[in-house]
Formats: structure tokens, C-alpha cells, sequence
């Protein structure tokens, strides 16, 4: 009898991926996280949803030889800043193997591919190896194409692949999602077997384990990036852009990452100029680096949305309440988190001013200024 079938016939395989499970909840706990009601509450919801999406992507989609596409973040699940302007796909693949993924481009505003080494279940890190971008994808003049993921190139779009490759990302970025229409996609392995193999222990018992790994190295990873971007409150610093794409950052995205801490009275002021760029926008996340809950509640602004002023530059204020003014964002209950600022594929990377300031001076700024109150009827 093999390890893993004694290992998945005894329970022993199980009892492990809980104790993993378990284990990860030494995140939450950690010194430096906030120790209130709802981060403390968040932070057990959020292990919730790493598990759901670990099962879709380390279990039940992880047949590279039948990919299909699911979405590793959305309303319910969020990772690692997730975009409030995205619709996120990802399929499994295998670097040995070639792919074709067909599809209409619809009019969403920008859509990108790429391949990645995902380890997340490893060593928390999901190393590029492959783009195609909105800019270089080629469609019909119905607006139908396809895409070839393949080591060797091939065809009129192709993405490459490395032997380590294990995913493919796809990035569906909105202006105005309420208008936009998302590319429809499919995807094919066009060198595999005919049909699945059965289900068998080994495979059970590693993508199980993988599952609970991911749970546990995706939860560190961001954690770890918290506690660095709290060493500086209320800033959006410029860093190295390394450390995000070994998480599986778009090389086209430059991201401002940030934290912000902020008293009931006061506010945090952002005023940044705007370069040429594909795309940007900042968004509003808790503590678990969850964008907050944009369904409802004022958590973005983009470069469709945003108000700017006469100079061409913008500010945008985060508040524990409306204070009447334009580009404002929600706290939604929190004191603290994290916040993000992307540049797409932009001529430069202006570095934001941020400033505390007391909400009150806000609202009374606002009370007397006609083009605050034009922006809020």
C-alpha cells in the first residue's frame, strides 16, 4: 500500500489538512494585528475565504490537461489588493503541455494574459513567465481572437510558457463596469489525453495538502507586506515593484501600496498628479489587504470616475464619514488599513502628498464651496 492511499484511507490525509488549516490562524493572531471586533473577525472570514478559493485552485480546477477558467478574487474572495475594476480569471496549466484560449474582446478597457510559476503553496511567490497585454493582442474584425500558451512561439497572440509554468492569468480591467462589456473566454489543452484520469489518493491526498499550504503561505505573505507598509501610516511611499511581482503582479501595473491609521475626528487627505497612463486608480482595503465592500460603499475611484481639478490633478479623501467633497472613500467601520494606487502602463510615477487632517475643517471647507456641492447633487 502506497503512503497516500494509507494516508486517505486511514483519515490521516484529512486530520493534516485541518491541523494545516489550523495552523493559520497564528496569522491573525499576530502582535501587530489589529485586536478589534471587526479586523479580529475579518481576519478569521478572510482564512474562510483563502480556503474556498484554495479548493477551487489547488482541487477542483487544478486538472491542467482540463483547464477551465474560475476567479481567484471577487466580491466574496479577496487577495493581495484586490482591484475593484477587475474581473479575475485564472486557469491551471502545465508548462509541458500548450493551450489555446479563444475568445470575443467585448469592450472592456484593458485585458491582459500571462503565465506564472504559482507557489504560493510553497514559498508564498507567483513568478511571471509570461504577457500579452491589451496593446499587443490582435483581434478580428469581429473582435473575435486567440491566444496560444506555448514554450516555443506560435501564432498571432502567444503567451510564453516556461516548464515551471502552472497558471494562467487573466486581468479584465473596467472604467465603468455598468457599461463595459467583459471578454468572453475559453480555454483548451491541445496536447493532452482524451479524457480524465480517475480520481485517485495521490492526487487527493498532495492537492489537499497544497490546499491548506496556500491558505497558510498566501495569509504570511500579505501579512508580512502589512507589517511593512504600517512601518510608514498615512503615506504612499514609492518601493521597489520586485516584491509585487512575485506575487503575480502585472508587469504593466506599477503599484503604490500604503497604510493608513486614522482617529474618529481626523482624515487622510491624497493629492496626487495624474500622468499618461492606460488605467489608474486607488482603492481603500482592510487590514487583510481586502478592498472594502465596493458593492455598496464609495472604496475606489478610477480614471473614469474620479473628479479632478482644474489643474489636472486629483484629490481624493478617506474618511470615517462623507465630509461633502469629491473622491471620497469609505472606512466602513475601521480605523486602519491598507490602501493601494495603481499606474497602467503610465509615462511616469508621481509620488502622492498625503496629510492628516481633522474631518471637521473638511466639512466646513465644503460648505462653502459650490463645486463641492454640485459634485455631491
Amino acid at each position: 500500500m502506497s503512503e497516500s492511499l494509507e494516508r486517505v484511507l486511514s483519515g490521516r490525509s484529512w486530520e493534516e489538512f485541518c491541523d494545516t488549516l489550523k495552523a493559520a490562524g497564528q496569522v491573525i493572531l499576530r502582535p501587530e494585528t489589529p485586536q478589534t471586533e471587526i479586523d479580529r473577525a475579518e481576519g478569521w472570514r478572510y482564512l474562510t475565504r483563502l480556503m474556498r478559493v484554495g479548493c477551487e485552485m489547488m482541487l477542483e480546477c487544478a486538472d491542467a490537461d482540463f483547464p477551465t477558467f474560475y476567479s481567484a478574487s471577487h466580491t466574496t474572495v479577496k487577495i493581495g489588493g484586490d482591484n475593484p475594476d477587475n474581473l479575475y480569471l485564472n486557469a491551471a496549466i502545465d508548462g509541458r503541455r500548450e493551450y489555446r484560449i479563444r475568445g470575443t474582446r467585448g469592450t472592456v478597457h484593458y485585458l491582459s494574459f500571462g503565465t506564472r510559476a504559482n507557489r504560493l503553496a510553497v514559498d508564498g511567490t507567483m513568478i511571471e513567465t509570461g504577457n500579452l497585454a491589451t496593446t499587443e493582442l490582435k483581434t478580428e474584425a469581429d473582435g473575435s481572437f486567440e491566444v496560444i500558451l506555448s514554450t516555443e512561439r506560435k501564432g498571432t497572440n502567444w503567451v510564453r510558457m516556461t516548464e515551471q509554468s502552472n497558471v494562467v492569468l487573466v486581468r479584465q480591467t473596467f472604467l465603468d463596469r455598468k457599461s463595459e462589456e467583459p471578454a468572453k473566454l475559453t480555454i483548451e489543452c491541445l496536447n493532452g489525453p482524451a479524457q480524465p484520469a480517475p480520481l485517485t489518493a495521490d492526487v487527493l491526498d498532495r492537492r489537499l495538502m497544497s490546499v491548506a499550504r496556500f491558505v497558510n503561505g498566501t495569509a504570511r505573505t500579505f501579512a508580512d507586506w502589512v507589517k511593512l507598509f504600517k512601518q510608514q501610516p498615512n503615506e504612499l511611499p514609492s518601493r521597489d515593484q520586485a516584491m509585487f511581482q512575485k506575487v503575480g503582479g502585472d508587469p504593466s501595473i506599477h503599484y503604490v501600496h500604503g497604510y493608513w491609521q486614522l482617529a474618529p475626528d481626523e482624515a487622510l487627505v491624497i493629492d496626487t498628479e495624474v500622468p499618461r497612463c492606460t488605467f489608474w486608480n486607488i482603492q481603500l482595503d482592510n487590514y487583510w489587504m481586502e478592498s472594502m465592500d465596493y458593492r455598496y460603499l464609495p472604496a475606489h475611484v478610477n480614471a473614469h470616475s474620479a473628479r479632478r481639478n482644474a489643474d489636472g490633478t486629483v484629490r481624493i479623501v478617506i474618511a470615517h464619514s462623507d465630509p461633502g467633497v469629491p473622491n471620497f472613500l469609505d472606512t466602513a467601520g475601521h480605523r486602519e488599513g491598507s490602501m493601494l494606487l495603481r499606474w497602467v502602463d503610465a509615462d511616469r510615477y508621481p509620488v502622492p502628498v498625503c496629510r492628516v487632517v481633522k474631518a471637521a475643517s473638511l466639512q466646513a471647507k465644503a460648505s462653502n464651496d459650490p463645486a463641492a456641492a454640485e459634485a455631491r447633487s
